[in-house]
């Protein structure tokens, strides 16, 4: 580990090394490692996972990296390539734009154990993709998985060290941290400039007001992003919602403004973006796609459009993408929600920036999720005997009472008892 440290163009902050040394820890232990690194937007979660999977590399297992997006998976193939070349680590991205060909031959060195760290998305959990000993699955940002998906990657290998990172971990995930199977590493201080960006919830009819702040921006050489939802079950009103309004300010500010959405070839959407980094576009109008691993330092300005229809954690990762230099940025929510809860999500989000106050809102707000089932949200948790915000004294006990437990190894009849009230859906939780 020595060389990948020397190797680092960047001194590693305190938070970093002691989620490093941690992780450490947990994969010489017994038994697999089941990590949450939290840390806001710029924070340096990659490099920690990317010192990971070296340790796994170096003890001659493997590690896949699932990213949600392919853009952000193949962000992280560039990065840990640079980071884990020199160390001779072989780096593989598995994408949809393989072609057949080269997809079996990656295949094959994936079983072989060529490949020491394949990073991809979903890709990653297909039938077809064995691995000769997954000792690592990094799972990056969290809320964009189900855990169905999550368990699926885990069962790749055989005690299979999970680590997950998010900057915002949901309702579920929290729970989980406060009471269940995660232990937490936090990346407190931000290696880049202190983060400065104001967010301003504004009504719908403030629209056209917010468009002539964005021309006066774009007039002194900003750079930044306008943002529809994109949902699958009203899929092709929102494409088209994001496409009139992309004709409509090429219209209004010229060739500066650009469109991506996930439907675009891949070809395409590097194009957008590579222009979009050089600053022959400067308005980039774009779906959720823009939510996860667009990573342009010097973008300034956000635009979210309908902002009621996103989920907090969705809203905290999209201003993620501004300000990224420390510079100075604003982020417009446009919304008119219809709900006291739309409401309550709006305010948490025009008032809160820490990554951890943002996840104990969603809690307060959307509920803790079925601890044990694939929700991921809502008041439908198995467990009813405690409030998860207002007994977590209570609730910590009881998870160190049973850590206790399983130390001394659990009684056959509370064994039989578990299996009896919560069935197949303790596979879920690797019990």
């Amino acid at each position: 580990m020595e060389r990948f440290f020397a190797n680092l163009p960047f001194s590693l902050t305190p938070s970093q090394k002691r989620a490093v040394e941690k992780i450490e820890e947990d994969l010489r232990a017994p038994y697999p490692m089941l990590r949450l690194l939290q840390g806001d937007v710029g924070s340096g979660k990659t490099v920690v996972a990317a010192a990971a999977c070296a340790m796994v590399a170096s003890a001659g297992a493997q590690a896949a990296v699932m990213a949600p997006t392919e853009i952000l998976a193949e962000q992280h193939y560039h990065v840990f390539r640079e980071l884990l070349g020199p160390l001779s680590v072989e780096v593989a991205l598995l994408s949809g734009g393989l072609s057949r060909r080269e997809r079996e031959e990656l295949l094959s060195h994936i079983a072989e154990g060529k490949v020491q760290v394949v990073i991809g998305t979903h890709a990653l959990i297909e039938e077809d993709v064995e691995f000769r000993d997954l000792a690592l699955a990094v799972i990056d940002e969290q809320h964009r998985f189900g855990v169905i998906q999550r368990a699926a990657l885990e069962k790749k290998g055989k005690g299979t060290n999970i680590l997950v990172m998010s900057a915002t971990p949901i309702p579920r995930t929290v729970v989980l941290t406060v009471y269940g199977e995660f232990e937490l590493s936090v990346l407190e201080e931000l290696p880049i400039p202190k983060r400065n960006v104001r967010t301003l919830w504004l009504s719908e009819s403030k629209r056209e007001e917010v468009y002539e702040e964005v021309g006066r921006l774009l007039s002194q050489g900003e750079k930044g992003y306008v943002v529809f939802p994109l949902v699958e079950e009203s899929e092709e009103l929102d494409l088209r919602a994001a496409t009139v309004a992309y004709e409509e300010l090429r219209a209004r500010f010229g060739e500066i403004v650009g469109l991506i959405h996930g439907r675009m070839p891949s070809e395409e959407k590097r194009a957008v973006m590579a222009a979009f980094r050089e600053g022959r576009i400067r308005l980039l109008v774009a779906t959720v796609v823009v939510e996860l691993g667009l990573d342009v330092p010097d973008a300034s300005f956000l635009v979210i459009e309908h902002a009621d229809r996103f989920g907090l954690a969705q809203l905290h990762q999209l201003r993620g993408r501004i300000g990224r230099q420390g510079q100075e940025a604003v982020c417009f929510a446009l919304a008119d929600p219809t709900t006291e809860e739309g409401r309550e999500r709006l305010r948490a989000f025009r008032d809160l920036s820490d990554g951890f106050k943002i996840a104990e809102a969603d809690l307060m707000i959307r509920g803790p999720g079925d601890l044990l089932g694939t929700a991921q949200h809502g008041f439908v948790s198995k467990f009813k005997a405690a409030d998860l915000v207002r007994d977590l004294g209570l609730l910590e006990r009881a998870r160190s009472e049973a850590k206790k437990l399983l130390e001394k190894g659990v009684p056959p009849e509370i064994a039989a008892e578990a299996e009896r009230r919560f069935g197949k859906d303790l596979d879920l939780l690797g019990v």
